[in-house]
């Protein structure tokens, strides 16, 4: 398909992260861009400040009339959707082209040298250091985001077509539709297996994608994992390693041992070994592609985060407010590490929110495991995302498991009450749900209360 061809690009949830990434490219290429989503959020806040109009009920009628023109208009929706949504079986019914935005994704970056990062954590924030580096090296680039990047307020790094970096993602195997020239493989933690069925699978995919690199090309993979490739760790041997880690005034100072040789003291802003170890294959992913070691390592210590990645919000002696996307037990695990080693004399108060009933089901004990090792915990309700209730998942069924004294399951609207009669000098609301739109109300009382 050329894309070239193409004159209207209508969103079938537009207000997806991944998906708002795609809208602003097409709208900064000169594309006329809508699309709709079922609520507003500061995300479509933000594409509509743009210049895109979206609308938030599922209604044929509501569509400009500009966009229902077949020949000229692409549809790109996400597997989110649901099955029955009528716009989008309206336009699979008459004639449009409609593609997945994974699709649409490989065919952008099909003919650009392309950087992709696969793993079931660490993607987000490794792909926006990637592109950030390399923006500062001013490769000619376009950054495709799977979060709000703290140094560019946006979610699409856009400085020219001839090199892509992608989020490779493993959620309905849509890293499979790209073919990249250099990509890494951060984890292979079991997920999604409402998709997969079971982690022997999950693991196939990754081998899967493993084979899609374009000959000549080159997978990273952090030190461990069953796959061959460059590998890269956190001091060990591995070809790509990071070296004598210090802490001062709340960053890290490290060197790096490359295949070539040793660079030393380099500073890096964001708190946790996690965190540490994507910026180390973010780093050895551009220096191969031919970045100077020089550039990449004064840009590692401008890169400012992503937003909802350990996201400081109140950042003082007394009180720390942090806001964490984490919803699997393994983030929950490198959350509570990077807290704990930056804020060892704190009490830590914890507010989760369950992301999916069949993840809650199928890590049960391990998200039991995680949540135990908080001073405090306030549960909420699941957030059910894309799926139906599943008979006995639910948050009550979590907290019983949970090995802590401190612990209770509460409503979002008791949350601020709850949060005054705690001690705790480090608070963090964790998940990846609509637990988000509530961090702005918390840091307005926090800070009000100081």
């Amino acid at each position: 398909m050329n894309l070239n061809s193409v004159h209207n690009v209508f969103f079938v949830g537009i207000g997806g992260i991944g998906m708002s990434a795609l809208a602003r490219y097409f709208k900064s290429i000169g594309k006329n861009v809508s699309g709709y989503d079922k609520t507003s959020t500061e995300i479509t806040k933000g594409l509509e400040e743009f210049g895109i109009s979206v609308h938030f009920e599922d209604d044929i009628d509501k569509v400009d009339s500009a966009f229902l023109n077949s020949d000229e208009t692409l549809i790109i929706y996400t597997p989110a959707i649901p099955k029955q949504h009528s716009e989008l079986n309206y336009f699979m019914s008459h004639g449009f082209k409609v593609m997945k935005r994974s699709q649409i994704l490989g065919l952008i970056t099909e003919n650009t040298f392309c950087l992709a990062v696969a793993g079931t954590h660490g993607k987000t924030t490794t792909t926006s250091i990637l592109g950030h580096i390399m923006y500062a090296c001013n490769v000619k680039l376009t950054a495709f985001l799977g979060g709000i990047s703290e140094n560019y307020n946006s979610n699409l790094i856009l400085n020219g077509d001839e090199v892509s970096v992608v989020e490779a993602d493993e959620f309905d195997r849509s890293f499979l539709t790209l073919s990249p020239n250099l990509a890494c493989i951060t984890s292979m933690d079991a997920d999604h297996l409402d998709i997969y069925g079971d982690a022997s699978e999950l693991k196939r995919s990754f081998e899967d994608f493993s084979k899609k690199i374009k000959p000549n090309g080159k997978l990273f993979v952090k030190n461990g994992l069953p796959l061959k490739g460059i590998t890269y760790g956190i001091e060990d041997d591995a070809d790509y390693s990071i070296q004598n880690i210090k802490i001062e005034n709340g960053s890290y100072i490290f060197d790096i041992k490359t295949p070539k040789t040793v660079l030393q003291n380099l500073k890096f802003n964001l708190p946790g070994r996690h965190n540490l170890s994507n910026a180390l294959i973010a780093f050895a992913m551009a220096s191969e592609f031919g970045c100077s070691y020089q550039q990449l390592s004064e840009a590692l210590e401008t890169y400012k985060g992503v937003k909802r990645r350990f996201t400081y919000h109140i950042k003082t002696d007394d009180l720390v407010f942090i806001d964490d996307y984490a919803h699997h037990p393994e983030e929950i695990n490198a959350v509570h590490g990077a807290v704990r080693e930056m804020y060892p004399d704190k009490k830590v108060l914890a507010i989760f929110q369950p992301h999916l009933y069949s993840r809650t089901r199928d890590f049960i004990d391990d998200f039991a495991k995680s949540l135990s090792q908080f001073d405090e915990l306030l549960l909420l309700d699941i957030y059910p995302a894309r799926e139906l209730p599943i008979e006995g998942v639910t948050s009550t069924w979590l907290l019983n498991k949970i090995e802590n004294p401190n612990k209770k399951l509460v409503n979002k609207s008791d949350l601020i009450s709850e949060i005054h009669k705690s001690e705790a000098q480090a608070i963090l609301t964790i998940g990846a749900g609509d637990i988000g739109e509530e961090v702005k109300h918390i840091k307005k009382e926090l800070s009000s209360a100081s």
